[in-house]
């Protein structure tokens, strides 16, 4: 028997979200200046001026902005696919579909980590080390061709979660909204969440939500992670699920680490290594069994992608999965 949640506009569908998935794996993300998450931050900046203009940049004006953009990019949208459901289900289902797209981003990873392949192929380091900068914040000139790789396969690891499964699993517990407010949240993150004396205050409600709401897709990550490496020739489940557990914890945030960890261990390859910021060597750490060799090889790189894809394989199937039961 169909229920009225599934009749809802804003429920999440398997038909919906594997339609979604391919789209991005097809087309990818084009950048265009009406692009959701442009205009999520295009409000954002605008609140953020506001707040700042009526001195509420400490904690407090952090939390309203969080309130201001969920009613902007949750509220609103929401209602406006009920609406649209009202005069027209087949076009509610497309904008459904296009948000849903619009707001997962695998291929454009994946596509940025060839970014830096494809100039290392070239022996072009100079572009590499450019591409790499799109992909994480530290010092790129120090960088030969092998930290350029781990760089992106470190990359890879950690936005696997936050742009790929953690986006899909609050879709599949609440649709529509839950999907927005993770990107509102994660948005909030990117733009707000510095440690700087402007964004400590100001930027913590976003921080800490975007760690909140990708806590439990971390470590579901790290657990598919270990079943995906059980899958592949030339990777471990057994060191994926080590490495994970007992490694986690080494990456600075709560989350990011799970994931990384998983990777290191589940290609047989060690991650990280000496980091530079600011001129500054921040880190020495190595992810990874101690016995496996550093990651940095073009096959590293190839055997990292195919582990990723393998991953959110597996996500997307047990998603669909959960729907359609």
């Amino acid at each position: 028997m169909v229920t009225q949640v599934e009749l809802s506009p804003l429920a999440p569908t398997w038909p919906l979200l594997l339609g979604a998935v391919a789209l991005d794996l097809l087309i990818g993300d084009p950048i265009y200046p009406l692009h959701p998450v442009r205009l999520m931050g295009g409000a954002l900046s605008r609140f953020e001026h506001l707040l700042r203009k009526t001195r509420l940049d400490g904690y407090g004006g952090g939390c309203l902005l969080l309130v201001l953009l969920a009613c902007t990019w949750v509220f609103a949208p929401s209602l406006l696919v009920v609406k649209i459901h009202a005069a027209s289900p087949w076009l509610a289902w497309l904008v459904h579909l296009f948000v849903v797209y619009s707001l997962i981003a695998l291929r454009d990873l994946l596509r940025h980590g060839w970014n830096v392949e494809r100039a290392l192929r070239r022996d072009d380091l100079q572009e590499a080390r450019r591409a790499v900068t799109m992909l994480v914040g530290r010092d790129t000139q120090q960088m030969d061709a092998g930290a350029c790789r781990r760089a992106v396969i470190e990359s890879l690891a950690e936005n696997t979660v936050d742009g790929f499964i953690s986006p899909l699993f609050w879709y599949s517990l609440f649709g529509l909204p839950g999907l927005l407010l993770f990107k509102v949240v994660s948005t909030m993150d990117s733009m707000v969440g510095y440690k700087t004396p402007q964004y400590i205050r100001f930027g913590w409600c976003g921080v800490r939500s975007d760690d909140l709401m990708n806590w439990l897709p971390a470590r579901l990550t790290w657990l598919v992670m270990t079943l995906a490496a059980s899958m592949l020739a030339g990777t471990s489940a057994r060191k994926a699920f080590r490495v994970g557990w007992h490694q986690h914890a080494l990456v600075p945030g709560p989350n990011s680490g799970w994931s990384e960890a998983a990777t290191a261990g589940g290609i047989q390859r060690r991650l990280v290594g000496p980091l530079w910021r600011d001129g500054a060597l921040v880190t020495t750490i190595w992810l990874g069994d101690p016995c496996d060799p550093e990651a940095g090889s073009a096959e590293d790189f190839l055997t990292a992608c195919r582990f990723i894809l393998v991953v959110c394989a597996l996500w997307v199937a047990a998603t669909a999965v959960f729907l359609a039961s």
